[in-house]
């Protein structure tokens, strides 16, 4: 019933234990998909230890929304679950979130409560990270609002949206979120069933953590020139494109970048009655 899709680069010792916490599942009719995105450890080792109860397939490394759009491509099964190999799952994680998918049809993109882990104990989450069920575009906007390893989706959604942005080396999964949330309602397992561990240097989200919304106005940018947002959608993404762009203006300005901070400056006065048309290369 159900892909696991499993992206992973250098990360063999965390790795094992997002394994570890799939084949431990109750619900036992999943594949399960590893992705080693180039990496240079004992990754392929490590994953072919397990024998056929693993796919493992190897490329170059090409960075998350690329092993994640593989995974998608070489899946067999009607629901994908996504686990970043950092993360881990209660055991009741997929059966759970099957039923509750089932149940409820007509939703094709759910997610889970987490907990949080920073160096080995519990870290509490702010209010901004809160989940919400429903249609939450308006919540997507700021930041990303949904934790990849949380979800499981009906295979079609990327019929409808899109697969995950390869041009993004960052904010890929904020990226597909806010695309998915146009036009479809996100079912909320209201149970802690993702074990997230965070706060280390080598994770995306640490060493994009500066200036880490440009990537998020180049979702905007792009949501704004190719979907088919209602009236009340595209006024609240150019009030936060606005916002961002200032934002990040300002802290280009105050770093230096004079003529970087001038650029999104300009940006966040663009025309609101008309799409932004600004050539995304200018973004990098």
């Amino acid at each position: 019933m159900v892909s696991v899709i499993i992206p992973s680069f250098n990360r063999a010792s965390f790795l094992k234990k997002a394994i570890e916490s799939v084949l431990s599942q109750r619900f036992q009719a999943f594949e399960l998909i590893v992705i080693d995105d180039g990496s240079r450890d004992k990754t392929e080792e490590m994953v072919l230890r397990y024998g056929p109860r693993i796919r493992y397939i190897r490329q170059e490394n090409k960075g998350p929304a690329s092993a994640r759009n593989l995974g998608i491509k070489k899946s067999s099964r009607p629901f994908i679950a996504f686990l970043d190999s950092d993360d881990r799952w209660g055991r009741e994680k997929l059966s759970l979130q099957l039923d509750r998918m089932q149940e409820n049809p007509s939703c094709l993109i759910s997610h889970t409560q987490e907990v949080w882990y920073k160096n080995g104990r519990v870290f509490n989450q702010k209010k901004r990270h809160r989940k919400y069920h429903g249609y939450i575009f308006d919540r997507c906007l700021p930041l990303c609002v949904v934790s990849m390893s949380t979800v499981m989706v009906q295979r079609g959604i990327f019929d409808k949206v899109g697969f995950f942005n390869e041009d993004l080396p960052c904010c890929e999964d904020y990226d597909f979120w806010l695309r998915a949330s146009v036009g479809h309602e996100f079912l909320l397992i209201d149970k802690p069933l993702t074990l997230k561990d965070g706060g280390r240097p080598d994770q995306l989200s640490s060493i994009y953590a500066t200036g880490i919304d440009r990537f998020r106005i180049r979702s905007i940018l792009n949501l704004l020139n190719s979907s088919p947002l209602k009236p009340k959608q595209r006024t609240l993404a150019m009030h936060e494109l606005r916002k961002k762009c200032r934002i990040y203006g300002t802290g280009c300005i105050k770093h230096g970048r004079i003529e970087e901070g001038r650029y999104y400056f300009d940006l966040s006065r663009g025309d609101s009655n008309l799409p932004y048309a600004v050539p995304l290369k200018k973004l990098e």
